[in-house]
């Protein structure tokens, strides 16, 4: 099994009032020696905005703003922006988020040139009602059983979270990652203007083939959802996702870790079939939400991949491990093709 070492927490909570009730799941960038941080943070009333701070080196604040950087303008996120990622495409920062209007999540973006700056550009997954996805996926049983197996009112609009974007275009087109439940699915385009009704409809009642990754393993077989943006390595992508096990006294929220073609990323190379890490320290077992370890982003320091995520969803902590060592890992644990 790989080593992977917990480096503690690295933020908590301040007195501050956009931030006193937790901070967690940050959007991560690397610049030279420092590290950005662009955190979800809570106030009363479980209302989240983006906190922002600077890291000298990977685990030491430098820096820490006191006031948000990102807070709720629009309806469509009122009570609030939630769990941000981040990567830079060219000479452009995507910042992905879930804008919560109170009652439906869904996969939001922002852009910036100077990490200053971020001009909002929406929601930009679909915004269907269950009614609709059953329609358009209904030539696949499979689909439906799977996706339907908790019940959600017809008129409810399906959540769609966990969306983050591949710090490059691959074959010339923007990639990005999204979750609507109980897999991960992959879009591919040319431009952020593509994702209109009809591509939705289209792609919709093709899903099954927009799948990246489904449940496979214990500790995921609940469902699986996107994590920090994937990491180009020379064997592959690879993608630190959370994986999400019922245990009976709730759910337990654990990384994980995958490797997909570089040119072809539906292609699953490998993947772990245990966590890459799970709770298992006081700060993950306890807190708002119990037993999570929620992956959000990494900054590689040589050959070290230090791994960010909120902790018990109250939190920041960091965990590093080896990323030579956790390719070459992966390369034992290969996919079967008949279901890669």
């Amino acid at each position: 099994m790989i080593t992977v070492k917990k480096e503690g927490v690295i933020l908590r909570p301040s007195n501050l009032v956009f931030e006193n009730e937790g901070v967690l799941n940050p959007a991560v960038i690397k610049d030279g020696n420092n590290v950005h941080l662009f955190y979800r943070a809570v106030s009363k009333g479980n209302l989240s905005s983006i906190g922002y701070c600077e890291l000298d080196g990977p685990l030491t604040v430098a820096e820490r703003l006191s006031n948000p950087l990102l807070y709720p303008e629009f309806d469509f996120e009122k009570h609030g922006m939630e769990d941000p990622r981040i990567v830079k495409i060219a000479d452009t920062y995507y910042m992905c988020y879930v804008a919560f209007d109170g009652t439906d999540a869904l996969g939001s973006v922002a852009i910036s040139t100077d990490l200053k700056n971020f001009e909002k550009q929406g929601i930009i997954v679909p915004q269907l009602k269950y009614s609709d996805f059953d329609d358009l996926a209904k030539s696949n049983a499979g689909i439906i059983e799977r996706y339907r197996k908790d019940y959600n009112a017809p008129d409810n609009i399906v959540m769609d979270k966990d969306v983050m974007f591949y710090p490059r275009r691959i074959n010339n087109k923007l990639a990005f990652l999204h979750r609507i439940k109980p897999d991960i699915q992959l879009v591919m385009v040319d431009d952020l203007g593509d994702l209109t009704f009809d591509f939705w409809e289209s792609y919709i009642s093709n899903l099954e083939e927009n799948i990246l990754l489904k449940p496979n393993y214990l500790h995921e077989i609940s469902y699986v959802g996107g994590g920090c943006p994937p990491v180009e390595t020379e064997a592959g992508w690879l993608i630190i996702y959370h994986g999400v096990q019922d245990v009976g006294t709730g759910y337990l929220y654990s990384a994980c870790a995958a490797l997909f073609e570089l040119d072809d990323p539906l292609k699953e190379i490998a993947r772990l079939p245990y966590p890459l890490f799970k709770p298992d320290q006081p700060y993950e077992l306890a807190g708002d939400v119990d037993n999570v370890c929620f992956p959000t982003g990494t900054a590689l320091f040589n050959d070290t991949l230090y791994i960010y995520y909120g902790a018990g969803d109250e939190v920041i902590a960091c965990a590093s491990v080896s990323l030579s060592a956790l390719v070459e890992e992966l390369l034992t644990h290969t996919t079967p093709q008949s279901i890669a």
